[in-house]
């Protein structure tokens, strides 16, 4: 039988990266250092993820026909990533992120979607064929860096092949209500769950609250991304904190990927909800101690040993 395997679907971007000394502000002009030409996009980083823990990926993606497609797709062939579904908006840029991190690791990105925002008929219909013939018990993940429509026919595919689905909702402003209830999870961070559901998400308990709103959409599995690493997780009517550890931020970039990323992994190896979270958690906390998003992800072993650690970290928020 063929093994199961995570099917990545959303962005592919070529990243450029810099370290500043300060926050970029309007009118100012930053020196910056370390200039660093790197793969990136959330679907591209969640498949590099996968591999990085041990299983098979295939990228469902799209690039422009231009020199950057090689700088996104480099270093997921080297990782053994499936590019056999990532296909060429003939005539478009590879999307491409410029991403400045200060000393405090907190990163400012500008995005030019390019070929993420140009799929076509065909293309589409060619993700819902290999969602369709995916193996039994594999795991679609999405993002919103892609057109809905494509996100929305994904899940339908997905859900008719009785997949999994882990949904990032970001960028939140394309997230669609009735779709965010097809998926298995969800994974905003707060501020996406703030736009989804209108709760200003400022600490764990209204964290919980809009938790518990977006699982009244229909998804089995909420976990709220917050912004010091801790995550808030809702399944079944419990709501639990899973409280972040200490760290030294180097880098915040790709961090929330690899918590969804993590997520998927672990419900593709079928550990409850709780341990789901914690191993998301673990995986996106080791995210920031280096610099870069794929380069950063950490190995199993490393993300096991701190997804234990985090087990004393677990609060519950009550119930209702």
């Amino acid at each position: 039988m063929p093994q199961p395997l995570i099917l990545s679907l959303g962005s592919v971007n070529a990243d450029f990266q810099v370290r500043v000394p300060e926050p970029p502000a309007t009118g100012k002009t930053l020196p910056a250092t370390d200039f660093a030409r790197l793969g990136g996009g959330k679907a591209a980083n969640i498949a590099f993820l996968a591999r990085r823990l041990g299983h098979p990926a295939l990228l469902l993606g799209r690039t422009g026909d231009d020199e950057l497609r090689e700088q996104a797709l480099k270093p997921l062939r080297a990782a053994g990533v499936d590019l056999s579904a990532v296909s060429v908006a003939s005539g478009t840029a590879t999307a491409v992120s410029m991403i400045a991190v200060p000393p405090d690791g907190k990163k400012s990105i500008i995005l030019a979607g390019n070929a993420n925002d140009a799929w076509d008929e065909s293309s589409m219909r060619m993700v819902a064929a290999r969602i369709a013939a995916a193996p039994e018990g594999s795991v679609l993940v999405a993002d919103y860096e892609v057109a809905p429509e494509l996100v929305a026919r994904a899940i339908e595919a997905a859900r008719r092949r009785g997949l999994r689905v882990v949904l990032d909702p970001s960028p939140a402003p394309r997230a669609v209500p009735e779709v965010l209830g097809r998926a298995t999870a969800l994974s905003p961070n707060a501020s996406e769950a703030q736009d989804i559901t209108g709760v200003a998400v400022g600490d764990p308990g209204s964290a919980a609250e809009a938790a518990a709103r977006l699982a009244a959409l229909g998804a089995a599995i909420v976990c709220v991304k917050l912004s010091d690493g801790g995550c808030v997780l809702r399944h079944e009517g419990r709501t639990s904190l899973v409280a972040a550890l200490p760290v030294e931020v180097v880098d915040s970039t790709g961090a929330g990927d690899a918590f969804t990323g993590g997520l998927a992994v672990a419900l593709l190896e079928g550990r409850p909800p709780l341990q789901a979270a914690l191993f998301a958690a673990a995986a996106s906390h080791l995210a920031v101690t280096a610099y870069g998003s794929q380069e950063a992800y950490a190995a199993r072993d490393r993300t096991e040993a701190l997804a234990a650690r985090l087990e004393t970290q677990v609060r519950p928020l009550g119930t209702g």
